[in-house]
């Protein structure tokens, strides 16, 4: 591959199997592009499939599972944990290699009117592609979820960017964009009072007065009796990891609750990585090239 975009779609499936894999499907044996990842959570409900490849090539698939999303889920039938306004509740485009934020942008738009047409799918471009900046945030555009939609997308503010003006039926709406890269970076606690998650949410993200990017808010994880602080890290060189898992340590230790431990969701840069070995560990005058791997992928 010479040039190299990556695609993060997000899924409002996290339990029906049959219909996860129908999905995926839309990324295997495809010449010009490479799955690499795709994770569900039942409690999220939420599929999120990490695809890269050459420009034309990825932008059939992307279309491809777009459709066959349509297609199986209903959001009429669907709840958990994680906000959603879509059967695919979010399309991001990111540059990786021989790639500019401006190709991202021009395939978003190119995706975005494309799918609304095939599919009668409103479209709201967002980050990077927003064509306004009150549509930059994803959580603004979300906000009411898929039920709130209906009423919502009649306002003059929110008429979408491609598509009908009326919120499909069972598939809502979709936010197709281009943005830098993400960490989905999630941290378990040792309780099951969800309020305390959602406070600390809340004292860490930005538009509460917290980490400038950052996105967190409170989850209950049924299945294993606990909560967690779900979060999604925007641009990881500017607010690192380490510095985001330390802050809500101390937060919960306010309430007496320690961490059970913490997750990433799909794939994540080394560098983040990286980053927060050489903190923990103290290493002085590190860098990538003493990366066995990064020096390897050299050419």
């Amino acid at each position: 591959m010479n040039q190299i975009i990556e695609c993060v779609p997000n899924f409002s499936e996290g339990r029906d199997l049959e219909k996860i894999e129908k999905i995926v499907d839309s990324f295997r044996g495809k010449q010009g592009v490479k799955l690499l990842d795709y994770s569900n959570d039942q409690d999220h409900n939420r599929c999120v499939v990490t695809v890269v490849g050459e420009r034309e090539p990825l932008k059939a698939a992307v279309i491809e599972a777009i459709g066959k999303a349509v297609e199986l889920i209903d959001l009429t039938k669907h709840e958990g944990q994680h906000p959603r306004m879509g059967a695919v509740d979010v399309v991001p485009f990111i540059p990786i290699r021989n790639a500019s934020m401006e190709d991202c942008i021009a395939l978003s738009k190119e995706v975005g009117e494309e799918v609304a047409k095939l599919y009668n799918l409103p479209v709201f471009l967002y980050e990077k592609s927003a064509s306004a900046p009150h549509r930059e945030n994803l959580a603004a555009i979300r906000k009411g979820e898929f039920e709130g939609m209906e009423e919502k997308i009649h306002e003059p503010q929110w008429h979408p960017d491609f598509g009908p003006e009326q919120r499909h039926p069972t598939a809502g709406t979709v936010a197709v964009g281009a943005r830098m890269p993400l960490v989905a970076f999630n941290i378990n606690l040792n309780t099951d009072r969800l309020d305390i998650a959602t406070a600390i949410g809340k004292r860490i993200r930005h538009m509460n007065g917290g980490f400038r990017f950052v996105k967190a808010m409170g989850v209950e994880l049924s299945d294993r009796g606990i909560v967690q602080v779900s979060i999604n890290m925007t641009d990881y060189t500017r607010t690192a990891l380490y510095r985001v898992f330390e802050t809500v340590k101390f937060e919960a230790a306010r309430w007496g609750v320690t961490i059970a431990g913490s997750e990433i969701i799909g794939l994540v840069p080394m560098a983040a990585l990286i980053d927060t070995a050489e903190y923990y560990l103290g290493i002085e005058d590190f860098s990538m090239a003493q990366v066995l791997e990064s020096r390897i992928m050299e050419e």
